[in-house]
């Protein structure tokens, strides 16, 4: 079957995307759908809506299903029921054909994806260059020296 040049592409990105990068796809995904789901709602069109709707839940199970509970604790368990409670809310607005849930959730994906955005940016490197410090004139010379050759890790 033939694919257009963006199918190729995209098919291309996720499969030499990073498990980061895959997380911020489905980030982006979520907030097209559901942006998308926004614009249908207010033109009255229900089955476009109620597509746009069905993609964001979708990608929200994936989020959910991909969370590792046990390396995650807490954090997934959290962001575990926040998944949770955006499908509800996206169901709502379905239901009721009403903006607010989805102008809720968006602010949710948003959120969600500029801090993830930042935790998976990569960083330049982990420890400061001492040469750097040096120029701006640290450490002090009076310093101890156990301090000056310390490694710090973040």
């Amino acid at each position: 079957m033939y694919q257009s040049a963006h199918e190729t592409y995209f098919e291309n990105r996720i499969l030499g995307a990073s498990p980061a990068e895959l997380v911020n796809m489905l980030y982006q995904g979520a907030i097209g759908a559901v942006q998308d789901a926004r614009h249908h709602l207010a033109d009255g069109k229900i089955a476009e809506r109620s597509r746009a709707i069905s993609k964001a839940c979708a990608i929200l199970t994936e989020l959910s299903r991909a969370l590792d509970h046990k390396a995650g604790g807490e954090l997934a368990s959290r962001l575990s029921g926040l998944y949770d409670y955006m499908r509800r809310q996206l169901l709502d607005a379905n239901f009721r054909q009403v903006d607010q849930p989805l102008g809720e959730v968006l602010s949710l994906l948003v959120t969600l994806s500029e801090g993830w955005a930042g935790i998976s940016r990569p960083r330049e490197t982990a420890e400061p260059s001492l040469s750097s410090w040096q120029t701006a004139g640290y450490p002090p010379a009076d310093l101890e020296p156990a301090y000056t050759t310390a490694s710090w890790s973040f």
